[in-house]
């Protein structure tokens, strides 16, 4: 009887079920439920509704069951960096406050007053980022300082989750490193950055655990609310660790691009770079399954053009913006990567300013800035692939593509030309596949990762785009 494996992908705007098994070769998928996501202002902070996350997580389980796909594993994956507090109780402290919130802001310069930026990158090699889970963990203790002490225990968001399910508690590798509180080479938490962090000790006292650790069966609550009893598996549960899982075994000398939300463009190496020049370029080091470190750039994504097509008031499909892209002659483009797009009030508005700013003519209508945004994220690539070959001393030969990003031919093909590499783009599904490899190879319906990985380009449809001029 064949294995059901259940993938809950959790991304900041969505959320799906994803049930898959294996047959004669080709991984089968099928999604059974899917939510909607989405962070809000409560109590001054823009903060994610984990009540109504903990309602779809088991709502989502309860339909695999009753739709005859009840699973043996469950693996869970949200975005990186954000958490929650635990009192003695296990009972959660606050809100659960989303990594756009400004209140982090100023936490850097606080931190280097004790500790200079170059040494924090040496020790944990992640590039600075206003949300990474230090300065968000600086910034609650000086709004709540009684949380010092009321505090028992943190837990990233998808562990957080998984606990729920089953009362056990593990710190998954990859997902604690995006927050810039590990030491990169002793694959544990820095006490160097503890400290001058001035961070409790006893927070970090859960232990942690690689992805495709048995985190434990759901507990009797659970288990009589969905019907059935399952294992549940922490995968790599930041979701663009899951991602890098998924990239097929097509071309393994091909940089890897994540694309969602963010833009996640890098490569597998087998140990952190935290050179200077890796820290000058804004290469970040965060932990990859079977021991790796994902060595990557974090460039602003589909986030641009997902704002715009809400202010827009989905007037037009992505699929037409990116043909009104296309149709443009516009001759500027973006700095995808510039921070004053992480959360403006208004991105179209936002784009127009940073065009004015760059002394670019005023774009004439929604193409144009549509363009400027699509040609700026190809731009992006290329300039990340060429400072990664530099500091790596690797040569690339393509780039992989995955995610939801992928779907986009226009920003493929312009990513093929402007980079002069063939592009490889698929499976759209990344995260899920990936957050899937962990519980199929902990289970043994594969030996391990690169066996999955060959099992991808005839489970999924990967789309090649060769480079033009």
């Amino acid at each position: 009887m064949k294995n059901i494996y259940l993938a809950i992908d959790i991304g900041a705007s969505s959320g799906r079920h994803i049930a898959a098994w294996v047959e004669g070769g080709r991984i089968e998928m099928r999604e059974v439920y899917r939510f909607p996501n989405g962070a809000s202002m409560k109590n001054g902070h823009l903060c994610w509704d984990i009540e109504a996350l903990e309602g779809h997580v088991v709502a989502g389980l309860k339909a695999a069951g009753d739709m005859g796909l009840a699973p043996a594993a469950i693996g869970i994956d949200t975005w990186g960096v954000d958490f929650v507090l635990l009192d003695k109780e296990g009972k959660r402290l606050g809100d659960a406050v989303a990594y756009r919130d400004s209140r982090t802001e100023g936490m850097d310069r606080e931190l280097e007053q004790v500790l200079s930026f170059a040494d924090l990158y040496s020790e944990c090699g992640i590039a600075k980022q206003p949300f990474n889970t230090v300065y968000q963990m600086m910034a609650l203790l000086r709004e709540h300082p009684e949380y010092r002490e009321q505090a028992d225990d943190f837990l990233m968001m998808p562990e957080y989750l998984s606990w729920l399910l089953t009362g056990k508690r593990a710190h998954e590798w990859t997902n604690c490193t995006t927050g810039a509180l590990c030491d990169a080479r002793a694959r544990g938490w820095s006490e160097i950055i503890r400290q001058a962090a001035e961070l409790p000790e006893r927070w970090f006292r859960t232990p942690m655990a690689e992805p495709g650790t048995l985190l434990g069966p759901l507990n009797d609550e659970t288990a009589a609310r969905v019907g059935y009893q399952a294992q549940v598996i922490l995968p790599a549960t930041h979701d663009t660790g899951s991602a890098y899982m998924a990239v097929p075994a097509k071309d393994k000398q091909a940089a890897f691009l994540s694309s969602g939300t963010w833009s996640l463009l890098g490569t597998e190496l087998s140990q952190p770079v935290t050179t200077e020049a890796a820290m000058r370029s804004g290469f970040t080091n965060e932990g990859g399954y079977g021991g790796t470190t994902r060595f990557l750039k974090n460039i602003m994504g589909m986030w641009i053009l997902q704002c715009i097509h809400q202010e827009i008031e989905g007037k037009h499909s992505f699929a037409e913006m990116a043909q009104l892209a296309a149709a443009s002659g516009y001759p500027a483009w973006i700095d995808a990567a510039d921070n004053r797009f992480l959360a403006p009030k208004s991105m179209l508005e936002e784009v127009k300013a940073a065009l004015r700013e760059a002394g670019a003519p005023e774009p004439a209508d929604l193409g144009d800035v549509l363009r400027a945004v699509t040609m700026g994220l190809a731009v992006c690539y290329k300039e990340a692939i060429a400072e990664m070959s530099r500091v790596t001393g690797k040569r690339f030969t393509g780039i992989n593509i995955v995610g939801g990003g992928s779907q986009n031919v226009v920003l493929n093909q312009w990513t093929a030309d402007v980079c002069g590499l063939p592009v490889y783009a698929g499976p759209t599904e990344g995260t899920a596949l990936g957050n899937l490899a962990a519980q199929m190879i902990a289970l043994g319906d594969f030996a391990d990762l690169a066996a999955f990985r060959a099992a991808l380009p005839a489970s999924c449809d990967i789309q090649t785009y060769l480079p033009k001029g």
